[in-house]
């Protein structure tokens, strides 16, 4: 009785937080855990016509189909790729361009590099695709003219249809995209540093390299770590809208990721009984990914991670 007289006076004490919160509850109730009771499908031979509950079980059949599968096993491997990609080049650029940033001392040319590279993350996929074919088309793309106008008149690679070239597109455009818009955390991390801590590093004798090692990082620390975490989370999660509009058929084998496979699972051959099984794989691989993740970060760091 006691204890949830607390959780009663602490509710009231703080009613209008929870009511400015609400609408995000909601939102996560109806729209993220609201809609789990679909996960029973993976474990059915679902009929579409019987219905979710009214589906015979089958226990783990879906997930030994789906694994037993030449295109799930090519679908997984390229999704490991293009993750690992990720976290080696699309992960550190915003961290590298926040403290570019950051050492610019104009405000108004500060300013108007942020927007700039701001832009794109408010592009959609589909728009970036056109913009990626338009550049890099081996007849009348910017790349052709420009090799054109160095003297080069041979014939240009098309890199959107190159199995050699098309997971280095896929990094280079998602760096593009989302680099400018994931400095807004660390920039914003970075102000929160005591600037007199860079004022006594100057009377060290430090220069910017050394304030930017020993300051700047160590100041980033606790929000790289946490970021990481989430990326590393979704590690599976490479970006179905990036993929689905700039892949085609002559580079399937090297971008057919888990996401594209599970879309055409779903809703080119409907069987949502797979889909769902690969939907389920994903996200206990990003659980545990996520819990390993922080379990490191939390011994490396008692002050990082997320709990």
């Amino acid at each position: 009785m006691k204890h949830s007289a607390e959780i009663a006076s602490r509710i009231k004490k703080d009613k209008w937080l929870y009511f400015i919160a609400l609408p995000g509850i909601l939102y996560f109730a109806l729209f993220h855990y609201g809609p789990m009771y679909g996960i029973v499908v993976a474990f059915k031979h679902y009929n579409i016509y019987k219905g979710v509950f009214a589906s015979p079980w089958i226990g783990l059949d879906n997930f030994h189909t789906l694994f037993g599968m030449s295109g799930f096993r090519r679908a997984l491997w390229n999704t490991v790729i293009l993750g690992c990609y990720q976290l080696l080049f699309v992960f550190p650029a915003p961290i590298i361009l926040s403290l570019l940033i950051n050492e610019l001392r104009h405000v108004a040319y500060k300013k108007l590099v942020q927007t700039a590279i701001y832009l794109p993350h408010f592009v959609s996929w589909i728009v970036i695709g056109g913009i990626m074919y338009a550049i890099l088309s081996p007849t009348t793309g910017v790349v052709k003219e420009v090799a054109v106008w160095f003297g080069y008149h041979d014939s240009v690679i098309n890199l959107m249809a190159s199995a050699d070239y098309f997971r280095s597109v896929l990094i280079a455009s998602s760096i593009w995209k989302e680099a400018g818009f994931g400095t807004v955390l660390y920039l914003a991390t970075i102000v929160t540093i005591d600037p007199h801590l860079y004022e006594a590093a100057e009377v060290d004798g430090a220069r910017k390299w050394r304030q930017i090692w020993h300051i700047t990082l160590p100041g980033l620390r606790t929000t790289i770590v946490i970021l990481l975490i989430f990326h590393v989370g979704n590690f599976l999660n490479v970006g179905l809208e990036q993929v689905y509009a700039l892949y085609n058929p002559a580079v399937y084998s090297v971008s057919e990721i888990l996401d594209t496979f599970l879309y055409k699972l779903a809703f080119e051959s409907a069987k949502y009984d797979l889909a769902t099984a690969s939907g389920v794989f994903k996200s206990v691989v990003g659980l545990i990914l996520v819990i390993t993740t922080n379990y490191i970060a939390k011994k490396i760091d008692p002050d990082s991670g997320l709990i």
